[in-house]
């Protein structure tokens, strides 16, 4: 009919909801000249008719939808190996910046010594390229491996740690000249066998690990037992804390934090974490007495362990510099790094004004050449680090999966923290290495050994396993990188229980009628008045 205006069908809505809304002057759109409003004829509409009512637009130039953002990082986080994929990026990039640094914060002193600004930065690479290989290495053991070696590791960090602090004894009661023996040398922290110098503590840390694990892990329900949690573990954790924190409180505290991770993750009751609190604190303050006597690494005298706990607890007014030297050296390096540093390689506080700047106070130069955002960067790293361990913790299954997960974690992460804590005044000095970014070869090693322990475990998740036995790897990736992961048990049972199913089902046909199992299952012919019923079949079968 012609004047007329033809009614909104039902395919209009559609084409707004696709197009969205349309501009004014447009047929649908809002009113414009010559043109009705539309509104009573959608007013008119029933409740229940086809209109789909779109969300509303919203003002052009919005920011980007965070809903939109953290729905996608969960879909990635909910990947099969997002576990492994987060502990090698973090872990990598550490590496990269701790060889930078290093090179940065050696550069000058090296070519000064040596004639060559990269002498230094090349004995930290050979180190990381050794480290490498072990978490190749380590990346590809099973966990009953990792069981098996528990006890020689930590029996060879023992018998280091015996021969390092009896060298010690030996020269400082005068028996020795020096704290030479034959082929064996100990120089405060450091045992040198030859040519080759290592850290008996860097070696204890890791042995700690793998021995706490296994030993509570086969303990299993018993450790509500007061006697079941303390043989063997307390002796060994004992004497292990004597040798090691005598010469390194630093180090003894690490350990420390390993043996707490180990009996969180076990859920130990939290009275058994106040009594053993009580006797770490008694035995700190003990090894802060031993000081006096010329226990430490210093070997100057004097109780230098107490001077530093008194400097930070109650700082004097005019602080010397033989006491706050290496403190106030520290401050003036955070303080002048600003928000985006001096510069990489510009700063000029690791031209000997900072005691120990490519190793316990390479932070400090870290904040003074790349400012407060590099600071931010590799604690954010640390704490993807953190993060992706205790997931591994939490997702892996194994007792002694989970415990070294958790424990190896807790170690590397409180190590971290106690070194950058003590470099921006926020508890006293201990002196232990920043992992992945001090210089030093023997922590470098055992800490990507450790890295690779946590990526196997990361392979042995679940579904991650089933991930990759679903779409495996080539044959040449699995031989140069790493096998592939054990099954879960569910998924194991479910493949041992099919051809058992497959073979009842077998033994059921045969034991049925041999007439019956001549007629095809399409010749059967329905009884008089309904369809033809089934067999009996077996008792099993029935239950099914």
């Amino acid at each position: 009919m012609t004047g007329e205006r033809p009614p909104d069908g039902d395919e209009a809505v559609p084409a707004v909801d696709r197009a969205g809304p349309p501009r004014a002057g447009q047929p649908g759109g809002s009113p414009g000249a010559g043109q009705p409003a539309a509104g009573p004829e959608r007013a008119g509409q029933p409740a229940g008719g086809p209109r789909r009512a779109g969300p509303p637009a919203g003002p052009p130039g919005r920011g980007v939808d965070l809903s939109g953002g953290l729905a996608a990082l969960r879909g990635l986080l909910a990947r099969p190996l997002a576990s492994y994929y987060l502990l090698l990026s973090s872990a990598g990039l550490l590496l990269v910046i701790g060889l930078t640094m290093v090179y940065s914060a050696t550069s000058i002193r090296s070519f000064a010594d040596v004639g060559s600004a990269t002498a230094t930065f090349a004995d930290q690479a050979v180190f990381a390229l050794i480290g490498l290989v072990a978490f190749w290495v380590c990346q590809r053991l099973p966990a009953r491996t990792f069981q098996a070696l528990a006890i020689p590791v930590l029996g060879v960090a023992l018998t280091l740690l015996v021969i390092l602090d009896a060298l010690l004894a030996l020269a400082a009661l005068g028996l020795l000249e020096e704290s030479i023996l034959g082929p064996l040398e100990a120089d405060r922290l450091w045992l040198f066998i030859g040519p080759v110098g290592l850290q008996p503590s860097e070696v204890a840390k890791f042995g700690m690990v793998l021995w706490g694990s296994d030993v509570i892990a086969r303990k299993g329900a018993a450790l509500g037992w007061w006697r079941e949690l303390a043989m063997p573990l307390f002796p060994v954790v004992g004497l292990l804390f004597v040798l090691v924190g005598y010469n390194d409180l630093g180090t003894m505290l690490c350990l420390l934090a390993v043996v707490v991770g180990l009996l969180w993750a076990a859920g130990v009751r939290l009275r058994i974490f106040a009594t053993l609190s009580v006797l770490g604190l008694a035995g700190v303050g003990l090894l802060i007495a031993a000081a006096s006597q010329g226990g430490g690494s210093d070997g100057e005298g004097g109780n230098y362990r107490l001077d530093r706990l008194t400097l930070f607890f109650n700082p004097p007014d005019d602080c010397s510099l033989d006491l706050c030297y290496q403190m106030i050296q520290s401050r003036n390096a955070l303080d002048t790094g600003g928000w985006f540093g001096v510069g990489l390689g510009k700063g000029s506080l690791k031209w000997e004004w900072l005691p120990a700047a490519d190793n316990d106070f390479i932070f400090a130069i870290l904040a003074n050449e790349l400012g407060v955002v590099g600071c931010f960067v590799v604690l954010a790293l640390f704490g993807v680090l953190a993060y992706s361990g205790m997931r591994i913790a939490r997702r892996v299954e194994g007792d002694f999966r989970r415990l070294a997960a958790a424990s190896a974690t807790t170690w590397l992460i409180s190590q971290a923290l106690i070194n950058i804590g003590g470099v921006v005044g926020l508890i006293p000095l201990t002196g232990v290495p920043l992992p992945f970014i001090s210089r030093g070869g023997s922590a470098l090693l055992v800490t990507l050994a450790a890295i690779g322990m946590l990526a196997s475990f990361a392979r042995a998740e679940p579904d991650a396993a089933r991930a990759l036995h679903a779409r495996p790897p080539a044959r040449w990736v699995r031989l140069l990188w790493a096998p592939l992961p054990p099954l879960p048990a569910g998924r194991r049972a479910d493949r041992s229980s099919a051809p058992t199913a497959r073979s009842t089902g077998s033994g059921a046909r045969r034991g049925a009628d041999p007439g019956a199992t001549k007629r095809r299952d399409g010749d059967a012919r329905p009884k008089q008045g309904g369809t033809a019923r089934p067999r009996a079949g077996s008792g099993s079968e029935r239950r099914r």
